[in-house]
């Protein structure tokens, strides 16, 4: 036992010396949480999470969210340690251009990542979402016999994480929710970057988390391997709730000069004191980057067990595929690529009622389309359900009581809803979507950015979508939130002006592979468009177009104020005027078209343009030139019903007829 414990001790102080040579070599970075947690991630990866880095994305494996990614020293050195395929360059690499050791860790960039985590209490919020998935896929495949789902979700953070707003949306939804799978690691060390907590932070955390429905759990001794390891041994115990187990521990603990000092967080520990940081621990080898090779063979053997547990998973379903092979059927669908070919010559699924209607009930006709197609195909909003029209119909409530509910009710938490949907979209297996006004989307724009990076295809459901939404005012009358979201890379921001558009909004979301999708909705009434087709899936078209090749102006307009562009359409060209109308459904599509493609929807050539949409005017300086001009709003909104308020700013045809008749006389 002394012997076991003497390298498991040395493994431990591995991963101190690694991370602090990583920052030390790239002379930047985080080593103070490396060193105060490394005991505690050490537990867990070697004792008590069933990972196999063979195959790192093995369904059943548990997993693992470094939230307080400023940490990643860490979790790369654990990669490497437990032969994820990072190399020790790669550890030199460290924040260098072009490495697989970024300053935060990057899903998709680096093998064992499980999510882009950064922004602190993001990893929490994603978690969740990761317990979540795991409770409706185990509540779908799972049978008496058969535990097919079956594994937890692990997450590290620390005072910074748990101080940011998002973790408590979150865990007051987990908690509520009984996700048992999910537990919480909390490094408390009592420091963030501007001293001890007691200058903004003294809640007692514990309490906060029962009252959330956590178990709460205390490790006085963050070194001690023994207490954590019973810690987590009574999380997985727990059948009814999450648990939170707080480690108290001691930032940069082993050097002495900067032990429990904020500032160890975010700067290197500088050369004197990594080689009193060696000395300290006892550490023998003192050239930095060199860990022997009976801690290599440790980690080793620790990594064997997930290979075991992982052939006896294969076993396991094997004989479940073979005694249930309806559920293997339902997995596979579950698992599939959707057909893109099939759906996009689905007449059903392009079918609408030829009379006006918003494109956020549009929208709910799609997702309700949808769900019967895709069985893993679930959602919901910020508690606006019935306003968004989210509700899939006869999908039942996903609650404690009800994992195979398909139907998520976030309560107001739009901040903790899209971590939770990137969690759920990180997980697989399934599709998910979520929703809220659109004004609200500065509520969730930080955890739609990181879906962009994570390059994940989450779905957005953002309706009221401008000042149509009349009475409840600028509160509540988004105006610049489509420039935001345009401005962000690798999300496509679609404002569809009908029944089509809007189903080639959501083809394209659910098609999509690499990138989340917004959809901006209307809650007024709109006319379905003769012109109006799939063309619209390349993000902007001809809607109406003009008599002769080179029309005398251009009208581009989007969603509700397509229609209106029309009808000053028919007015102008009864004045001698020759116009084209441009439907521009999705900017960032539009974009990815061929040149040439561009050059026929707008040529160069026709300077006169008019842009009409009912937001900001700052995203539309590229399509206008210096001769075009805009009906659009570069003000806040007000409270009056919807036709008052759009003829008080100028969206009405005899404005955008007089606006282009500037232009062309």
């Amino acid at each position: 036992r002394y012997s076991l414990m003497n390298i498991e001790q040395k493994s431990v102080n591995a991963i101190r010396v690694l991370a602090a040579d990583t920052v030390q070599k790239a002379n930047s970075g985080h080593p103070g949480m490396p060193l105060g947690s490394a005991a505690m991630a050490y537990e867990l990866w070697a004792n008590h999470l069933t990972h196999n880095p063979k195959n790192p994305k093995w369904v059943n494996r548990d997993r693992f969210i470094l939230s307080a990614g400023h940490a990643s020293s860490l979790l790369y050195s654990l990669l490497h340690l437990f032969g994820y395929g990072l190399t020790i360059e790669d550890m030199k690499n460290f924040r260098q251009d072009n490495s697989l050791t970024p300053g935060h860790p990057e899903y998709g960039h680096t093998v064992g990542v499980e999510a882009t985590t950064g922004p602190l209490g993001a990893g929490m919020g994603m978690a969740v979402g990761m317990a979540m998935a795991q409770a409706h896929m185990a509540a779908t495949f799972n049978t008496e016999d058969y535990n097919i789902i079956d594994h937890y979700t692990f997450v590290l953070g620390g005072d910074g994480c748990m101080e940011e707003g998002i973790s408590s949306e979150a865990f007051s939804l987990a908690g509520t929710l009984g996700l048992s799978k999910l537990i919480v690691l909390y490094d408390s060390n009592n420091i963030t970057i501007e001293g001890n907590t007691d200058l903004a932070f003294t809640e007692d955390v514990n309490k906060r988390m029962e009252a959330f429905g956590f178990q709460t759990l205390t490790v006085e001794d963050g070194n001690n391997l023994e207490e954590i390891s019973k810690a987590i041994e009574l999380a997985k115990a727990e059948k009814t709730k999450p648990s939170f187990i707080t480690v108290k521990t001691k930032i940069a603990f082993g050097c002495p000069a900067k032990e429990g000092s904020e500032s160890s967080h975010g700067s290197p520990l500088g050369e004197e004191n990594v080689k009193a940081l060696r000395d300290n621990l006892g550490w023998e080898e003192q050239e930095a980057f060199v860990i022997p090779q009976d801690v290599y063979d440790n980690f080793a053997q620790k990594a064997k067990k997930g290979q075991e547990a992982e052939d006896n998973w294969n076993k396991l379903f094997k004989a479940y595929c073979e005694k249930y092979p309806e559920k293997k059927a339902l997995w596979d669908k579950y698992f599939a690529v959707i057909d893109d070919e099939k759906l996009l010559n689905c007449d059903e699924f392009w079918s609408y009622e030829d009379k006006p209607q918003a494109t956020r009930s549009l929208s709910g006709n799609m997702i309700n389309r949808l769900a019967k197609i895709m069985p893993n195909f679930w959602g919901g909003s910020a508690d606006l359900g019935p306003s968004n029209k989210t509700v899939i119909k006869d999908g039942g409530s996903f609650s404690k009581n009800n994992y195979l509910g398909r139907n998520i009710h976030y309560g107001v938490r739009e901040f903790a809803m899209a971590a939770i949907a990137n969690g759920i979209t990180l997980y697989g297996g399934t599709k998910t979507f979520v929703g809220t006004f659109f004004v609200f989307s500065d509520y969730l724009k930080p955890m739609a950015r990181l879906a962009a990076l994570m390059k994940i295809p989450v779905t957005y459901v953002l309706t009221h979508d401008s000042i149509g939404v009349g009475e409840d005012g600028p509160t509540h009358e988004p105006i610049e939130q489509l420039a935001m979201l345009r401005a962000m890379p690798n999300i496509n921001v679609f404002r569809p002006a009908d029944a089509t558009e809007t189903a080639a909004a959501w083809y394209s979301a659910i098609t999509s592979k690499n990138t989340p999708t917004v959809l901006a909705l209307s809650r007024q009434n709109l006319p379905q468009i003769e012109g109006s087709s799939k063309e619209a899936l390349k993000g902007g078209y001809i809607i109406a177009e003009s008599i002769k090749a080179k029309p005398d102006a251009i009208i581009i307009a989007s969603g509700s104020e397509v229609s209106l562009a029309v009808d000053a359409k028919k007015e102008l060209m009864e004045k001698g005027f020759d116009i084209r109308v441009v439907s521009m459904p999705c900017m960032d599509i539009f974009e990815q078209q061929s040149d040439e493609y561009k050059e026929k929807i707008l040529p160069q050539t026709v300077e006169k343009r008019l842009v009409v949409e009912a937001g900001s005017s700052i995203c539309w300086g590229k399509y206008l030139g210096f001769k075009g001009k805009s009906v659009t709003i570069d003000t806040f909104g007000a409270s009056a019903p919807a036709n008052v308020l759009f003829k008080k700013y100028g969206f009405t045809v005899e404005n955008v007829v007089n606006k282009a008749l500037s232009m062309l006389k």
